[in-house]
């Protein structure tokens, strides 16, 4: 029973329920992911269930490692037979499990966005449309709205409304031919495609739904109809469902998850038991009231008394500045405070935003005043173009019908297959009726007898097949760090790479793909590729963001579901940024951008920053932005100051900005009292010692370029705020 020790009363009830179906409804920093690993250890070491009989889904692969861990640890070793992980992962296992029988190849590819939106390109020239009127990102999200959906090609055409969406419907009967020409599944096709085999294919259905005899879902509000259907199939013949979740952090519908599933569970399941957990481990008594006053305007929720056994804590600090710029400095100042207090590091410290643009004037700020900061959402490291590279050779050993990746790499680096070469195969193929690489064989077999290309075109294609196959029968012998070498070497794509622009930082990103590779070395060669490929594709921001980084961390709100962080500062929070502009007319969306800001203020476990601007440019235009509607239902017991928007006479920032937290700003003329020149010797209250390199005046005051001892390098900051002491 030692499993058990430790939870509280309700985790308890949730770890021990264990018959039929149950919605466990879980308050921000209730505990839920603990409780989900208990109750696996329970199944197995207190009432005997089987690991291979137990099925956990979750969200992202974090939370599943996260799981693993505490399971190991309560176990005190590995599970062998557990199925956890997210619905992707799950599905893409099932799949290729069962490829055989649905008329699959067991070694597809998963496409990621980028991979998508190319081949919608070729969808859209395939059929002759602009791609500047039918932009591929609009209609890929129609078309995964539809998968959402679980509507194939010819049920999506059956139901189209409008010219848009009959477009649509060509498109995607396109775009899924030449997904199986790559031999490739996109991400929505995982879920969609598995729902399809088991209702096509009932037996495995059965299969499936009697090896699992317990299911568990995890962040339940986020699913589409698709995943719902999915949990319903697999839970069917035990109806052990228990799906873990909280209405109150619903901030997907773009997503197509819908609100309802969780709150029409028990309409779904008349027998479920509803069960709370209500105590919150993660934040102070007064940040749980400020979110709870919040969130409880809303209409569409299951209410719950969040109460916490941590200290009252400090009032929320509610502050407006004048403009964006002065939002950020304000912000980057604060920082400055706190880690200067000694109490926090800047990596306890998150700047959290509804839209990516704002992220633009926090980064200057930080950037300008020498502080280090990490933009989650930024481009992805498998996204870098070096990676995608060496990512698009593999994937074409592995599947050689991924026309995708051999369209990326054929001329990279270049050896004399030009557009013009490329472009007669592309057309060879189309009348051969075969996929790119077949093609390619062809031609290289039959001498290009016919295709009308010079013999330099035609023995340089010869070539890349014979590297190609070479690569190929190399995978079947070795292990994948030494395919990964050969690669580098044969392609001549490490030369290529040092000797480009920015090449040590492009061999750098490279190196630490291939310590990924490493991690593979004992799977059997050919399998270690395959394995390889797969996770790395299902790999999301989230997953990688290094929680011990004494870095500010710079992120979305929807990015920053399922994180949490010391201090918290929400910037922009303000009438059409948040709520957004385009949900204010909409009263479903306008709950969902309260619950938005319910997530964000629920990350923080000791101190809450609320900001938000008298003006604002954002994306090329201008506007005055009144307060956002959610601040006035903070009492004002629960703030540091009742920052509401002023009259338009009152000065821009002073009469603004709380006591104590005036924002950086640069003076207006009064120059720095600091004197300082090249050569000059300094200390810094972060940095420590260094030489000045360059002090040049910018504006009222004096930009100082610094060059530090040890890690720090270089750093720029201006002079009438940074904490220097010339030595």
């Amino acid at each position: 029973m030692d499993i058990i020790a430790g939870l509280n009363p309700a985790q308890k009830e949730a770890v021990q329920t264990i018959e039929g179906p149950i919605l466990i409804v879980a308050g921000p920093g209730s505990g839920k992911t603990r409780v989900i690993a208990h109750r696996v250890a329970y199944l197995i070491t207190v009432c005997g269930t089987s690991p291979y009989h137990v099925l956990a889904v979750t969200f992202t692969n974090k939370a599943a490692r996260e799981m693993k861990e505490r399971i190991y640890h309560l176990l005190g070793r590995t599970v062998e037979g557990l199925t956890l992980g997210t619905f992707h992962a799950t599905c893409a296992r099932m799949l290729r499990i069962e490829a055989e029988r649905i008329g699959i190849d067991r070694n597809f590819l998963i496409y990621d966005d980028s991979d998508q939106i190319n081949l919608l390109k070729r969808s859209l020239e395939h059929l002759g449309l602009d791609p500047k009127q039918y932009p591929p990102r609009g209609v890929g999200a129609a078309i995964s709205s539809a998968k959402a959906r679980l509507l194939a090609p010819a049920e999506y055409r059956a139901v189209v409304g409008s010219y848009f969406e009959e477009i649509t419907s060509r498109v995607y009967e396109r775009y899924q031919e030449l997904l199986r020409e790559s031999n490739a599944l996109d991400f929505d096709d995982l879920i969609m495609r598995t729902v399809h085999m088991f209702r096509n294919h009932p037996d495995i259905l059965a299969r499936y739904q009697s090896r699992y005899v317990h299911v568990m879902i995890d962040e339940f509000q986020d699913t589409n109809f698709a995943q719902y259907t999915l949990s319903r199939q697999l839970g069917g013949k035990y109806r052990n469902i228990c799906v873990v979740g909280d209405p109150d952090q619903s901030i997907y519908s773009w997503r197509h998850a819908d609100l309802r599933h969780i709150l029409d569970f028990e309409k779904d399941f008349p027998d479920a038991r509803v069960l709370y957990l209500e105590q919150n481990y993660r934040s102070t008594g007064v940040i749980l009231k400020a979110a709870d006053h919040v969130i409880s305007v809303n209409q569409e929720r299951k209410p719950k008394g969040l109460w916490t056994e941590n200290k009252a804590g400090e009032a929320l600090v509610v502050a407006e500045a004048y403009n964006e710029q002065d939002e950020a400095y304000f912000v980057v100042n604060e920082v400055e405070k706190l880690v200067r207090s000694g109490k926090w590091r800047a990596g306890d410290c998150a700047v959290m935003y509804r839209t990516n643009a704002q992220s633009r004037a926090i980064e200057e700020a930080f950037i300008r005043y020498g502080f280090p900061y990490r933009l989650v959402g930024a481009t992805r490291f498998y996204e870098r173009r070096e990676v995608k590279d060496v990512l698009a050779y593999l994937r074409l050993i592995h599947n050689p019908h991924d026309g995708v990746s051999l369209s990326r790499i054929i001329n990279v680096p270049v050896r004399g297959i030009g557009q013009r070469t490329f472009a007669e195969v592309v057309k060879y193929a189309g009348e051969k009726g075969l996929s790119l690489y077949p093609a390619l064989k062809r031609i290289a077999a039959e001498g290009g007898a016919d295709i009308p290309l010079g013999t330099r075109s035609k023995q340089a294609l010869a070539d890349f097949v014979s590297m190609v196959e070479e690569f190929a029968s190399l995978n079947r012998e070795a292990d994948l760090v030494v395919l990964f070498d050969a690669i580098l070497e044969k392609t001549g794509y490490k030369r290529f790479t040092l000797e480009s622009v920015d090449g040590e930082e492009r061999w750098e990103n490279i190196l630490e793909l291939r310590n990924v590779a490493d991690g593979y070395r004992d799977l059997e060669p050919g399998e270690s590729l395959a394995r390889f490929l797969e996770e790395v594709a299902l790999v999301s921001d989230v997953d990688n963001l290094e929680e011990k980084a004494d870095a500010v961390t710079l992120i979305t709100l929807h990015q920053a579901k399922g994180l949490e962080f010391p201090v918290v500062f929400m910037v922009g929070v303000e009438e059409g940024i948040l709520p957004h502009s385009k949900s204010i007319t909409d009263p479903a969306q306008l709950e969902e951008e309260r619950r938005l800001c319910y997530v964000g203020i629920t990350r923080a476990k000791e101190k809450v920053y609320l900001v938000h601007a008298f003006r604002r440019s954002l994306m090329g235009s201008s506007a005055l932005n009144p307060a956002s509607r959610f601040l006035a239902d903070i009492p004002p017991e629960l703030i540091k100051s009742p920052s509401r928007t002023p009259a338009a006479s009152e000065s821009p920032v002073a009469t603004r900005i709380p006591a104590g937290h005036e924002p950086v700003k640069e003076p207006a003329a009064a120059a720095p009292s600091l004197s300082l020149k090249a050569g000059d010797h300094v200390s810094h209250a972060r940095f420590g010692e260094g030489v000045v390199v360059n002090c040049a005046a910018s504006g009222g005051d004096h930009q100082v370029t610094i060059a530090f001892k040890g890690d720090a390098g270089i750093k720029r900051f201006l002079l009438s705020l940074a904490p220097l002491m010339k030595l």
